[in-house]
This record gives structure tokens, C-alpha cells and sequence, in this order.
């Protein structure tokens, strides 16, 4: 793994297309996939080149999201801190949505609920031409005085980065006068073609200028890497005695530093925790865990023996996989025969889907496609064993119709009318109004936990019945609204016939 050694003392994290071969369009069969992603050799030395999959690039990008808003939900998060976005106000807009789902997440912690502390320097016409350093300077003056944080961050923006402004001396400077960390984030939207890359660029801030260096090891803390959703760790991993560390949306300063004392670290979705959870590995010497991720029987079964074997605490876990299973297969069983022929898309993040289509299949839905919005081909471990694809495939059959695309909706309605899904979960909604213009009701899993672990399964199974009832306003809907496309693109079969043949932008039937 040595070509994949994770390297904290520079200031900007390498992207995920450089480190991770991240591709953001695909269409096949999940197996395909899968086989060409090559998995077990992309952690050998010298054999990168073997791995690299065929992207298809569409002409143009009707829309998705950057880097930097991602460092918007995670330095943004962190409860004792304020983010500064250097940028103009247009790059600040996210702020509304993120206040709503920060505010709503330390709602489901049951944590004291307030607004989230992001800061925007308004970067204008003068400061592209002259620079914005002042305005950088003042605001993480201003910062210091309104909140007094435990750490600043500084997330840069495709401004900052046309005009080279050196966050790096800035934070330098300012972390000397006010004796706190100040982290600055490289994440322009234009560093990388996907925003996953946002999610690298926090936690490599945090572990270079939070994480404590000479860490006091407690055997009963493990890291949990997550986002904003309910707290379902804790419970499960009580079982195992075992104290959970949530890091790092909703964290405070003080779990940040403690990353480097805990006994492992896990996550819910490999897109998210790759790139920390390797570097605590590496760098911290705390073990990141390398098994399936915790959906269905088969991935939390492995998951749990995983902690259990790394934490040595084998016999608890026996104890309890083997209680959930007695209790949960009853309601299963339930759930299974209300779903009987029910068809189901999946259209999330990469690993995030391969867990939800785990689970749908547990619960006895068909699920013939599915839309993911990023597809990495190996995470920085390198290990086969967090291969979710693979597990998905091998251990619940292929995906027929997998396809990437990052939230191309014209690209999605021809998914959709290929697979004829009774419903869809969806991560990022701007997607779900035009399922329902199809018919299709969509579940927007606003809780990212809500399907991990045994009672997930319950959970899933119990919100797609939910969803199912509604899906009649869906049909009415479908019947007294007109798509925003010619009757040419409706009636073409193959959703990226213009990435393979981009010379029809230039045909008159357009």
C-alpha cells in the first residue's frame, strides 16, 4: 500500500480521481463494475494502471454539488467551532439547508439545539483583483470574539483558488496570536470532480491541526465516523462494551482530539470514513475496521465479529448477534410478506447504496437498478474486505441496471423508465420531484442510519411500506404535469446516448 501512503504534512488532501481512481459516470451491470474496478490489485505496488476503469463523459453537466459544501456539513458541524468560508456570498447559500439539517440532527441526539456557526467573507470584484486576505484576517478576528471556538476552520472556494490566496500563512499567523487551531481546508469546487473529496479535505485538516499526538489509549473507545443521523451506535456497541466516540459532524473539539486514543474506528458508508479512518490507522496506530459494512445479517454479522475480534470481545458478540437474530427474524418475516413483489431503486452515494440495496433484498424487494453518484474502486485501506460492491454481489446477487451519474437528472429519467420501480430511496432529494412526476414516490432518507444494523432492517422495511401508501398522490401527479424535455429525449432508450454520441447536440431534432 505503500503507493497510497497518506501523507498529513501538506496542507491540501489529493483528490479522490488521484488517489482513489474515483470515477462520476457508468452504466452496466454491478458485476461489470465490479470486475473492472479490480479491487484486490489496487493495493499492489506498481499495478495502478491495471485498475483504471472507462469513464463516460457526457458533453455537459446540467448539475451537482462541490467540495466546499461538503466541508460546509462536516467543519461546519462541529459544535465548538466556526467555518470560515472564503468565497463570495453565492458559495455561502448553502448555509440555509445546512442550518436546517444541523439544527434537526443535534435534534435526534437529543443535544441543546442552536444555528450553525459558518462565516462567509464575501469575497467581491475588488478582492479578486487585489486579494481577500484582509477580509480573511478580520473575519477570524471577528469569529474569535463572537464565539470564542475551540478551532477555526478555514474552507477555501473556486475564488480563493483562481487567485492563489495563501490560507496556509493565514492560519499560521493567526493560530500563533489567538492560541487555537486554525485549519485551513483546500476544497475548491474545481479540485476535483467530485465532492466526496470535501469529506478528505475536513478530515485531513482535523488530523493534521486537532488529533492529539501523544494519545492516552482508552480500550473502550471506538470512533465512529458518521454524519448528522440518530444515534444507533451507541446501543449496538454497548453490547460490546464499548464507549462511541461520533465523529465528525455534531462533534465537539475535545472528540476530535480523542480520535487518536480510541481502540478502532468504524463507519457507516466507506465513501464517508476511507480517508480518516486509514490515516488514524496509519499514522495513530488505531485499527480501522475492515469488514462489510453493518447492513443486513450477513454485513452486520461480519461487522460486529470484526470489532469484536480487533477489541477482543468475542464472545459478547457472539451473545448478541445471536439475540437480534431470534428477535428480529419474526418481524422480518412480516415485513417480507407486505413487500412480496414490491420493486425498489437506489439512488444514493456509492457505498452508502451498496448497504440499502443489502438491505432491500434482505427484506425481499426487488431491486433491478440503482443510481449511484460516485463509484470508487478501491478505498484507501486497500483491503478486499471492505470491497462493498463485491460483498453486495456475492452475497445477494448482481444489480442488472447499475449505473453512475453524479445527479444528472436527465439522465435519471431514463433509469427510472428502463427499471419501473414501485419506489425509490433517495439521499439527495433534487432527484425525487422527478421520480414523482414519473409516478414514483420517493423516500428521502434523511436519517442516513435509519437502515444499519438488525433493526434496520425493520426500520427500512417499515418506512418503504410508508412510502408505498403514498404512492397513489404519485400516480394523480404523473397524470397533470409535463416533463421539461422534447419528445426526442423521452422516447430514447439509453440514458447516456449522448455521452457516447455528443455530435447529436449539434442534430436539429434537438
Amino acid at each position: 500500500m505503500a503507493n497510497k501512503k497518506i501523507n498529513l504534512n501538506i496542507p491540501e488532501v489529493q483528490s479522490r480521481e488521484q488517489r482513489l481512481g474515483t470515477i462520476i459516470a457508468w452504466d452496466g451491470k454491478a458485476s461489470e463494475l465490479s470486475k473492472q474496478s479490480a479491487y484486490e490489485r489496487r493495493g499492489c505496488e506498481g499495478k495502478g494502471k491495471q485498475c483504471r476503469l472507462c469513464e463516460v463523459k457526457g458533453p455537459f453537466t446540467q448539475g451537482s454539488v462541490c467540495s466546499e459544501q461538503m466541508v460546509e456539513c462536516q467543519a461546519g458541524n462541529i459544535r465548538d467551532a466556526v467555518l470560515i468560508q472564503h468565497s463570495p456570498i453565492g458559495c455561502g447559500v448553502g448555509q440555509i439547508p445546512y442550518n436546517s439539517i444541523y439544527r434537526n440532527g443535534l435534534s435526534l441526539r437529543n443535544l441543546p439545539v442552536e444555528n450553525i456557526r459558518i462565516i462567509c467573507t464575501n469575497l467581491d470584484e475588488s478582492d479578486m483583483v487585489f486579494g481577500g486576505v484582509k477580509k480573511l484576517k478580520q473575519s477570524i478576528k471577528d469569529a474569535y470574539e463572537r464565539y470564542n471556538p475551540k478551532a477555526i476552520f478555514l474552507g477555501t472556494s473556486c475564488a480563493t483558488g483562481i487567485i492563489g490566496e495563501d490560507m496556509e500563512s493565514v492560519a499560521n499567523q493567526a493560530e500563533e496570536e489567538l492560541g487555537i487551531p486554525i485549519i485551513p481546508l483546500t476544497c475548491e469546487g474545481f479540485r476535483s470532480k467530485h465532492w466526496s473529496t470535501g469529506f478528505d479535505a475536513t478530515q485531513h485538516g482535523i488530523l493534521r491541526k486537532i488529533v492529539r499526538r501523544n494519545p492516552k489509549k482508552q480500550e473502550d473507545l471506538i470512533n465512529v465516523i458518521n454524519l448528522w443521523g440518530s444515534d444507533v451506535f451507541t446501543p449496538m456497541l454497548a453490547e460490546l462494551g464499548l464507549r462511541v466516540n461520533y465523529v465528525v459532524d455534531l462533534a465537539t473539539v475535545e472528540d476530535l482530539a480523542q480520535l487518536s486514543e480510541a481502540t478502532a474506528t468504524v463507519g457507516f458508508c466507506y465513501t464517508l470514513s476511507s480517508y480518516m479512518a486509514a490515516a488514524l490507522e496509519q499514522e495513530f496506530n488505531v485499527p480501522e475496521i475492515k469488514a462489510p459494512q453493518p447492513y443486513g445479517f450477513a454485513g452486520t454479522d461480519a461487522w460486529l465479529r470484526e470489532i469484536a475480534r480487533v477489541t477482543h470481545r468475542e464472545k459478547l458478540a457472539e451473545v448478541y448477534i445471536q439475540k437480534e437474530h431470534e428477535r428480529i427474524k419474526p418481524k422480518l418475516e412480516g415485513l417480507r410478506e407486505k413487500l412480496k413483489g414490491v420493486k425498489g431503486y437506489v439512488a444514493t452515494g456509492s457505498a452508502y447504496a451498496h448497504g440499502l440495496i443489502t438491505v432491500l433484498r434482505e427484506l425481499g424487494v426487488e431491486v433491478n437498478g440503482s443510481l449511484v453518484f460516485h463509484h470508487d474502486p478501491v478505498y484507501d485501506s486497500g483491503d478486499p474486505k471492505q470491497d462493498s460492491l463485491k460483498f453486495l454481489i456475492d452475497n445477494y446477487d448482481d444489480v442488472p441496471s447499475f449505473s453512475v451519474s453524479n445527479r444528472q437528472q436527465y439522465q435519471f429519467y431514463g433509469l427510472l423508465k428502463k427499471t419501473t420501480p414501485d419506489f425509490i430511496l433517495i439521499r439527495h432529494n433534487g432527484l425525487a420531484p422527478l421520480a414523482s412526476r414519473l409516478g414514483i414516490p420517493a423516500a428521502p432518507l434523511g436519517d442516513e442510519h435509519l437502515a444499519i444494523g438488525y433493526e434496520g432492517m425493520i426500520n427500512l422495511g417499515e418506512a418503504v411500506l410508508d412510502v408505498l401508501a403514498h404512492k397513489k398522490f404519485h400516480q394523480d401527479l404523473k397524470e397533470h404535469v409535463k416533463l421539461p424535455y422534447t419528445k426526442w429525449w423521452l422516447d430514447q432508450e439509453d440514458p447516456y446516448i449522448l455521452a457516447k454520441k455528443p455530435e447529436m447536440l449539434n442534430e436539429k431534432i434537438l
